[in-house]
């Protein structure tokens, strides 16, 4: 097929996708409800960043889950029982979350009362990036056990975040995990990007992580008073 014609397919589907992410993304501010896309390969600790998060804003802040995987609920019932709604997306052959489903999502599981509602998408390091799903927000995470150059190698999903988590620090040692040669990686294809290195097994760096989204919500909180006092 003639490069052409893939991309007059392409256009037309991240087109309206686009137009969906654009509605859920409004729908979601004037709930104010802070959207947060979690993307990375599989394994590299997006269900346990989740699962340390929910327990650490447990009765201060309320929070919700879409999670996105091709088959079954095991990340899904992990995050059970810790205080935040949870809804498995079973995405089939489709590698990302897309913003039709998000929306299917949100209207099944409800935004009224949430103040952060957590996308953990499909592990996954290319289709992912190319899907804008509704979020306020992406958080990009890099795993010591994948190698400090997978920003250079998939450099979209990295240059899209607003955030990367450098995740499972504590075992960066037992790897050979050099942070200097990952940050340089990180840095040349996004060298304005904010990145915090985390544990979420011995919590060290979550602080800074959950400082960050109280920022973030703060920011979105902010927004909207003022567009309010504008209307």
């Amino acid at each position: 097929m003639p490069e052409h014609r893939v991309l007059e397919i392409r256009e037309p589907v991240l087109g309206r996708n686009d137009e969906i992410a654009a509605g859920v993304r409004a729908d979601l501010e004037r709930a104010g409800v802070f959207a947060l896309n979690l993307l990375s390969s599989p394994g590299a600790g997006k269900t346990a960043l989740l699962e340390a998060t929910l327990t650490a804003i447990a009765g201060r802040l309320r929070a919700a889950v879409i999670v996105g995987d091709l088959q079954t609920d095991n990340d899904a019932r992990r995050l059970a029982g810790r205080g935040a709604p949870t809804l498995q997306v079973v995405t089939g052959d489709i590698c990302h979350l897309d913003a039709s489903m998000v929306r299917r999502a949100i209207d099944q599981l409800g935004a009224e009362g949430i103040d952060l509602l957590f996308l953990e998408n499909v592990g996954n390091l290319v289709c992912p990036a190319a899907f804008d799903i509704g979020e306020g927000r992406r958080v990009a995470l890099l795993s010591v056990t994948e190698g400090e150059d997978k920003p250079r190698k998939y450099p979209t999903l990295f240059r899209t975040a607003d955030l990367v988590l450098i995740t499972k620090t504590d075992i960066a040692q037992h790897v050979d995990f050099d942070i200097g040669i990952a940050m340089a990686s990180i840095m040349a294809v996004a060298p304005e990007a904010t990145v915090l290195q985390v544990s979420s097994r011995t919590g060290v760096g979550m602080d800074a992580w959950l400082a960050w989204l109280d920022t973030q919500i703060t920011e979105l909180r902010t927004r909207e008073t003022g567009n309010g006092a504008e209307r």
